[in-house]
């Protein structure tokens, strides 16, 4: 199928082919049929990455000061390549859409095949989208007026948070395309709406629609003419949908108000507001969110969980079904804001036009003609000779395959079959950067592939459990990224099916225990025969309680998710079992992730793991302290290794951090290579560790 994509690093616009993604929980897939560019924000995502680098780092220091903290902490090398990812990763373009769902998800049964539906899904020829941002579109309303439902939302949350009461005054700041939705809604609310802007074809619009308006091209000056048109009084309120770098949106909004009168910013605007346009007046100000209340949530778009009526009666899914029946009784028209009609397969011209030009709704159109998905879910991206490697499929395109995973493998000789992710689009952009044969959206598919070896599972924590025991009992060797399982219950069927195919491999992606310095110090704590003390302190930093990894069903949280790689590195330096556990957690924090944890080994050895998600980023992540025989070594982030009352060892530093990802990922292909398991790490120590983690979960209560 066909999608659109901007890369972030070049400013470049490309239309793709890109696998058809499958329906999955809580979601359903729809087939195009039209779809709305938004003037506004597309320009500013197309503006950002034509930009040069100087000028992205300035439209964002948040960013940048994260960058300085790795720099310090990690080295230049690894930085750089970390920023580059981020910036070569395609961004899908849209979030306007109308077309026909095409299959449902588990856990959907409000839509059904053939429904027409509207959503915030992409400009692609294919769709899928959480169930709760999508609504059906009423017979009356046609395809291209629904496609406009979405920035009609935004429009209307806008105007939620403003509270306007019949005949009360508003004014309306830029009028592009919110803008203009914007008063149309607050005319049929029975608002009288004052427009301001510099364009004098969205003028026009405006006064179509009932509004007054001011043109500040020709030098009209908005607050003289707010107090005429509130006969002196000052406006009830103001709704700000402009984009500007200005302050002066703001400024004048305060000046125009009456005393308590309520503005609301929808669009991105100057924010250094001062205190005395505020404070004499008691004005009050807020900031809208997208579509309504649920953006952001994943309990509500991705796991489905709607907010009951009777506590939120108007969330983003009954926003857009709002808009949509306003446009059915006729209240609403839409028409009048299409300025330019493109097919999908003229998309360039349409950006070009974006650019250079100035329109206002910009249509895109999709064929119409069926097609069969299930044959367009696997893509050829990259030829490959025959090969008798070892051939590997990737389950998840996510940043950390990207990034490290598959660029690790990549090096390791093996042959690059096939990447699967959900959207597609990654595993494009994976497939062609590191030659990788195949791109597909069909998992399944690519397991029953008789040519693949082995599978890399890098999806979140929730599913590898099952693509462990679905890879196994397919005949797959099985690389997977930790965890290895999110309950004793999955652990113990992970053993079952294990047990029934011997012959395979099952790793861990513990690659900490394969880094070169975790490879000295193993070497050098060889000739101190005895027991051995471990302090080990993880700078892990604060995460936000929402993070997928934080969830408890999806991610399992911070201790199953990495904690899980200090309790494996202390459990190969000590080279003896666990023999038990003991652990207490910061309990103010709203999530159990700082957290310390002692360990005793059946040797003798004792270890501690400062988990602590409370500190600054400015401090490097990892420090491995070992005291053994009259001798200390200390590992600082996997960088330097420094020795103290070791004859012949003083210092090891490299140039730039290992943890050990490419070793790791060079021992599992290996032994899928010739079949000798003695490198992988033994099964029993991966059940040690992750029971381990459980005993840890068990304690702290989360």
């Amino acid at each position: 199928m066909k999608q659109i994509l901007q890369n972030l690093n070049s400013g470049e616009t490309v239309l793709a082919d890109i696998p058809v993604p499958r329906a999955g929980q809580n979601t359903v897939l729809i087939k195009t049929s039209r779809s709305l560019v938004s003037a506004g924000t597309e320009r500013m995502l197309v503006d950002f990455g034509k930009g040069n680098l100087l000028q992205k780092v300035r439209q964002n220091p948040d960013k940048v000061r994260q960058v300085l903290d790795k720099l310090r902490t990690d080295g230049l090398q690894s930085t750089w390549e970390t920023v580059r990812n981020k910036l070569d990763t395609p961004l899908p373009l849209g979030y306007c859409n109308v077309g026909v769902v095409a299959e449902t998800g588990r856990g959907v049964s409000e839509f059904s095949v053939g429904d027409r539906v509207v959503s915030n899904g992409k400009h692609a020829e294919y769709v899928n989208v959480p169930k709760n941002l999508c609504a059906k579109v009423p017979a009356s309303v046609d395809d291209e007026s629904a496609a406009f439902t979405v920035i009609g939302a935004i429009a209307l949350q806008g105007i939620r948070l403003l509270e306007p009461q019949l005949g009360e005054t508003v004014v309306v700041t830029g009028l592009g395309l919110i803008g203009l939705v914007a008063v149309q809604l607050l005319r049929a609310h029975g608002c009288r709406v004052l427009g301001i802007d510099f364009d004098e074809s969205k003028l026009e619009l405006a006064r179509r629609f009932g509004a007054e308006t001011v043109n500040l091209k020709r030098g009209e000056d908005p607050v003289t003419a707010a107090q005429a048109f509130t006969r002196g009084r000052g406006v009830d309120a103001v709704l700000i949908t402009a984009a500007t770098k200005s302050d002066e949106p703001i400024h004048q909004a305060a000046t125009m108000s009456r005393k308590r009168g309520r503005i609301v910013l929808v669009g991105v605007v100057g924010m250094n507001m001062s205190r005395a346009d505020f404070y004499e007046k008691e004005l009050s100000f807020q900031v809208s969110c997208s579509y309504g209340p649920g953006r952001y949530d994943p309990e509500y778009e991705e796991k489905g969980h709607d907010y009951p009526l009777g506590f939120v009666r108007w969330t983003e899914q009954r926003n857009f079904e709002a808009v949509l029946d306003m446009l059915a009784d006729g209240r609403i028209d839409f028409k009048p804001l299409v300025s330019h009609r493109f097919a999908i397969d003229a998309a360039a011209d349409a950006y070009h036009l974006l650019e250079n030009g100035n329109p206002l709704g910009v249509v895109l159109t999709y064929p119409d003609a069926a097609a069969d998905i299930s044959a367009q879910r696997t893509l050829p991206v990259i030829p490959q000779a025959a090969s008798s490697a070892p051939a590997l499929g990737f389950l998840g395109a996510g940043n950390y395959a990207g990034a490290v995973l598959i660029p690790a493998f990549a090096q390791t000789g093996a042959a690059l079959a096939c990447v699967a992710s959900a959207s597609g689009v990654s595993s494009v952009h994976l497939a062609k950067k590191f030659g990788i044969a195949e791109a597909t959206t069909d998992s399944d598919g690519m397991l029953a592939n008789p040519q693949i070896n082995a599978l890399v599972v890098s999806t979140r924590h929730n599913s590898h459990a099952y693509w462990v025991c679905k890879g196994l009992a397919a005949g797959k060797h099985i690389f997977v990224e930790k965890p290895l399982a999110l309950s004793r219950a999955e652990l113990e069927e992970i053993e079952s099916v294990r047990s029934a195919n011997p012959h395979l491999h099952l790793m861990v992606g513990f690659n900490r225990r394969y880094a070169p310095l975790t490879v000295t110090m193993k070497r050098l704590l060889a000739t101190k025969p005895g027991p051995k003390s471990f302090n080990m302190t993880i700078n892990a930093g604060h995460i936000p309680a929402e993070h997928w990894s934080q969830d408890q069903e999806i991610g399992g949280g911070r201790i199953l998710g990495e904690a899980c790689h200090f309790i494996d590195l202390l459990r190969y330096l000590a080279a003896a079992p666990i023999a038990g556990v003991q652990a207490f957690a910061m309990e103010h924090k709203p999530k159990r992730d700082t957290v310390c944890i002692n360990l005793r080994f059946e040797d003798g050895s004792i270890g501690t793991i400062n988990y602590f998600a409370n500190g600054s980023k400015a401090l490097a992540k990892e420090r491995l302290e070992v005291f053994a025989g009259g001798s200390i070594l200390q590992l600082d982030n996997f960088r330097v290794l420094r020795g103290f009352g070791l004859p012949g060892f003083s210092r090891q530093r490299l140039w730039r951090q290992d943890k050990g990802q490419s070793a790791c990922a060079g021992v599992f292909v290996e032994a899928v290579r010739n079949g000798n398991a003695s490198a992988l790490i033994p099964f029993n120590e991966l059940k040690e560790v992750a029971d381990a983690c459980f005993d840890v979960v068990d304690q702290i209560g989360v």
